[in-house]
């Protein structure tokens, strides 16, 4: 197969495929405009297997490049354009990349940065690769094995140094299956993330199951801020939203969320973090319609898991099949091996990573769960979310929503980590960002939720801080919190 030619089949000839902007594509537009650049990246000497790094905004120009360079039979690579010079400076050299593309804006950084790198990615700017395409001669899609390999996503990073993700040719096979089957979307639907295209979430959810399903895929080349995603959905009118739990706060904070109602929204998706149940509740309020929530990883690229309703517990999505892993404690969550057509591969040069992850064409994630009589599971955090206090679990997830929910709308952010307190004992230490104008309520309000949790859930410190730190997805960096405030104190 050709996951490229897989994402392209379905759609009708002019029905809109994708909008950024002022630019609009139609499919019959989209699938010769990437044949086009497959037979351009040929014609540069790309060979099957070879990686093309795409490191640019998100825009049309940006997933014709992506998807030729699969079509052509290379691995295309997604790049956060707004990488660290350290971070990108790794995957230059890392990745043994045959090509880089990217805009004039970035050319200056990528020479001075290249000139540095021994055999390093050739670079192509989208001026002079436009001008390239539009004299090229279409390619046929290469034909592939399943297990070969289509595309490399990198992580976020939460838990260290980013690890590129392999995925193989199949990962698309079965990217429709949450937006068609859960969300009841089709070809007549408008699909936005306001995530961008590096970030499996977005790929996944709005560039693969929108294309699949031969529906409209909205993008913006801005980076997504509260206002910025109310003015993309007026301009654009999606019926499915995308977005992360961070976003949908800031956007109620903003008092926008009306304004996505008003614009004909009827989807909204949250997914990258656990979507808190004020937060879930709040956006209910606002719009008439509740966000589902959704669990994948970078590893999956397809979401896992979903809830619907407000008992936060998660149900399978179509086609996985899951179990728990061994653990010698019964009482606490535990790890699970994932089986599902959008598993990946495994990590490239990360040989320790892999054997904890993968094994037998199965993925465990690093977060822990508790399994359900029904089949559904409970979400409880990465191993270091669960803490031992008095000889009990303690989810730091729980805190989180119970306080934030106290908090009643007083606070843009909250975030609770373990640490090992004066008389050596692990105690819970939170992080708070108070809403502009509401310091003092934000203060009151907490105080009472913290009086109201059992003894050994409350926090033994409390900060109140500018912001919190973030990845580009919009994931809290637990870590970096810590050796910020607490010096790295676990």
């Amino acid at each position: 197969m050709n996951a490229a030619a897989y994402l392209l089949a379905t759609g009708q000839a002019g029905a809109p495929a994708l909008e950024c902007g002022a630019e609009r594509l139609n499919y019959d537009e989209l699938r010769a405009a990437v044949g086009r650049a497959a037979g351009a990246w040929r014609a540069r000497g790309l060979e099957q297997g070879e990686r093309v790094l795409v490191f640019a905004p998100d825009s049309i120009a940006w997933i014709i490049a992506y998807l030729g360079t699969i079509w052509a039979g290379g691995v295309a690579v997604g790049l956060n354009s707004r990488l660290f010079e350290r971070e990108l400076t790794v995957v230059l050299s890392e990745s043994g990349a045959r090509f880089i593309w990217c805009n004039e804006s970035s050319r200056a950084l990528l020479e001075r940065l290249l000139a540095n790198i021994a055999d390093p990615p050739q670079l192509v700017i989208e001026a002079e690769w436009s001008e390239h395409l539009a004299a090229a001669a279409a390619a046929p899609a290469a034909e592939l094995p399943e297990q070969a390999t289509a595309m490399w996503i990198y992580t976020s990073g939460t838990t260290g140094a980013p690890k590129a993700v392999m995925h193989a040719q199949r990962s698309v096979i079965a990217g429709a299956d949450f937006a068609r089957d859960i969300l009841g979307l089709g070809a007549q639907d408008r699909i936005y993330a306001s995530s961008k295209l590096f970030f499996a979430y977005a790929l996944g959810n709005s560039l693969c199951a929108g294309l699949r399903l031969g529906a409209t895929v909205v993008l913006d080349g801005e980076w997504p801020t509260a206002e910025r995603v109310a003015e993309v959905v007026e301009r654009h009118r999606p019926t499915a939203l995308f977005s992360v739990p961070t976003l949908y706060l800031k956007m109620l904070r903003a008092g926008v969320a009306a304004r996505l109602r008003a614009a004909g929204v009827r989807h909204y998706v949250s997914a990258g973090e656990a979507l808190p149940a004020a937060v879930r509740r709040e956006w209910r309020e606002a719009t008439g319609v509740a966000p589902v929530s959704g669990y994948g990883a970078t590893e999956t690229v397809a979401l896992m898991f979903y809830c619907d309703d407000d008992s936060a517990l998660l149900k399978p999505c179509p086609r996985l099949e899951y179990r728990m892993r061994e653990g010698n404690d019964g009482a606490a969550p535990r790890r699970l091996w994932l089986r599902h057509p959008s598993t990946a591969l495994g990590y490239w040069q990360r040989p320790e990573a892999e054997r904890d992850s993968f094994a037998d064409g199965c993925f465990s994630p690093g977060d822990l769960f508790r399994r359900r009589d029904d089949g559904s599971v409970a979400y409880c955090g990465r191993d270091d979310d669960m803490l031992k206090i008095s000889g009990q679990w303690v989810s730091i997830l729980d805190v989180e929503q119970a306080l934030l929910a106290a908090s009643a709308g007083c606070v843009e952010g909250l975030a609770a980590v373990g640490f090992e307190n004066a008389e050596g004992l692990v105690s819970i230490a939170l992080f708070v960002v108070a809403a502009e104008g509401h310091e003092t309520q934000a203060r009151e309000h907490l105080d009472a939720g913290i009086a109201a949790l059992p003894k050994l859930k409350r926090p033994r410190l409390v900060k109140w801080v500018s912001e919190l730190p973030l990845t580009a997805t919009g994931k809290l960096q637990r870590g970096k919190l810590k050796q910020q405030y607490l010096g790295g104190a676990a």
